[in-house]
């Protein structure tokens, strides 16, 4: 069994920073590419910004910039740092890893819980 735990999440005022962590447990072959989506209120879940195995990130144009994707392959854990946070960064931020159970090229989505960030400004 495969788990994502995020954590980070929480209230900032507009200008403010935040972390987000997701950690990835369970047996699996390794991890591919990871990315952290977020759904704000009425609106779809959208992707925000990826990281592949090699290291090579993407973000959308709304963070590009002020969000900075990292991993830690050893930990088996994803972060994003939020800095400059807008009102409209608000919502909820859920982590993907695609995950390879084996040594094969099947690969599986798995979801983290998601985690609330509001910014008030």
């Amino acid at each position: 069994q495969v788990e994502l735990v995020e954590s980070g999440g929480g209230l900032m005022q507009a200008g403010g920073s935040l972390r987000l962590s997701c950690a990835a447990s369970g047996r699996f072959f390794s991890i591919n590419a990871m990315g952290w989506y977020r759904q704000a209120p009425g609106k779809q879940r959208e992707l925000v910004a990826s990281i592949t195995n090699g290291g090579s990130s993407s973000y959308a144009d709304s963070v590009k910039g002020r969000f900075t994707i990292s991993r830690d392959n050893a930990k088996n854990t994803m972060y994003v740092q939020m800095n400059s946070l807008k009102p409209e960064d608000t919502g909820v931020y859920y982590c993907n890893m695609k995950i390879r159970l084996r040594d094969s090229l099947t690969q599986y989505n798995y979801w983290g819980q998601g985690t609330q960030v509001t910014v008030s400004s």
